[in-house]
């Protein structure tokens, strides 16, 4: 595969999602969990959509549940989550692996443009995130720690491109 746009997913819902629908927009593509001490991170990607989707920006929420076993819910059980605690409105998809050989192919791809610290190809925790420039390749990879609030000036600069 060549860029992001390349793959396919899920919805939440369950319907097939061709991320080429999204070709020329970046991405901030994350892994949830509804249960996790990152999880209020979820207030800040939707202000992240609020703010920058008018411009372009697309969030997608990819649920997980290889960490902790803290997304142990259904997907309508997590939507519902999201919504009511978070009020989130950017794109969710259906629950996937992001490690081992079940990994979802966007993942694996990811994590080979994008290496973690010390060349690590796997996600270590929840709400790790990749952002992805309008060409569809990845810009950067940012730790769970790093807030999506943290991430603005490097969202307006892709947006700028």
């Amino acid at each position: 595969m060549a860029s992001a746009y390349d793959f396919d997913a899920l919805s939440i819902t369950g319907k097939p999602v061709a991320l080429k629908k999204y070709q020329g927009k970046p991405l901030l593509i994350v892994n949830t969990a509804s249960a996790c001490g990152f999880t209020p991170q979820f207030a800040g990607l939707e202000a992240l959509h609020e703010t920058y989707g008018k411009k372009g920006l697309v969030v997608l929420g990819f649920p997980c549940n290889q960490f902790g076993a803290q997304d142990k819910g259904s997907n309508d059980e997590i939507a519902e989550f999201c919504q009511i605690n978070y009020g989130v409105s950017f794109p969710m998809m259906a629950k996937i692996d992001v490690n081992g050989g079940d990994a979802h192919p966007l993942y694996q791809w990811m994590t080979a443009e994008a290496p973690g610290i010390l060349g690590s190809k796997a996600i270590k925790w929840n709400f790790t995130k990749f952002l992805i420039g309008r060409d569809g390749q990845v810009i950067k990879r940012y730790a769970p720690i790093d807030t999506p609030e943290s991430m603005a000036d490097d969202i307006e600069a892709v947006l700028a491109q």
